[in-house]
C-alpha cells in the first residue's frame, strides 16, 4: 500500500499526505531529482522555474537535488515551524522520516531552514513568509529570520 499521496494543501498549493498511519522514525520518502551544482540549478530555475516554487534541496557537499528534474512527490512537502517529519542526508540522498506517529490523512511537513544571499528586507521576508499557523510559528521559512 502506498504511504503518501499528493493533493491540495490548506497551507500552500499542493502537499504530501499520509495514506496510512506512519510510525515515529519510519522512513517515508526519498527526495529525488537530478543532482547538480547550485549555480546550474539556480540558473535553470531563473530560466524555467515558477515563481514561489523551488524544488531545490541542498546537500552538505555544496551540490543540490533539483526535484523539478526527475523528482517525486517529496518535492511537494510543505514547511512547518513544528514539523512532523525530518530530513536525513545519507551521501547524495535525502530521506524523509516521521518524527512522531502520523495519522492517515495528515499532511507531512518538514522545516525548510532556507538560506538566501539577498539582504533581509521586507520584500525578502514576505517572499519567505511561513503559512503554517502553528502556535510557535517563527513566521519565516528562513533558517536565520532575525
Amino acid at each position: 500500500m502506498r504511504r503518501v499521496i499528493v493533493r491540495r494543501s490548506s497551507v500552500h498549493g499542493k502537499g504530501v499526505f499520509a495514506m496510512r498511519p506512519l510510525a515515529a522514525g519510519e522512513r517515508v520518502l526519498e527526495y529525488k531529482g537530478e543532482i547538480t551544482e547550485w549555480r546550474d540549478a539556480v540558473r535553470r530555475h531563473r530560466r524555467e522555474g515558477v515563481a514561489g516554487h523551488t524544488f531545490l534541496f541542498g546537500l552538505s557537499d555544496g551540490r543540490v537535488i533539483d526535484g523539478s528534474r526527475g523528482g517525486n512527490s517529496a518535492r511537494w512537502l510543505n514547511h512547518a515551524c513544528a514539523p512532523n517529519c525530518e530530513t536525513i542526508e545519507d551521501g547524495d540522498r535525502i530521506f524523509i522520516h516521521a518524527l512522531r506517529p502520523i495519522e492517515a490523512g495528515e499532511e507531512l511537513f518538514i522545516e525548510y531552514l532556507l538560506a538566501t544571499d539577498d539582504p533581509l528586507d521586507e520584500n525578502v521576508r514576505a517572499q519567505y513568509a511561513c503559512r503554517c499557523a502553528a502556535a510557535d510559528c517563527r513566521h519565516s521559512m528562513l533558517a536565520d529570520s532575525a
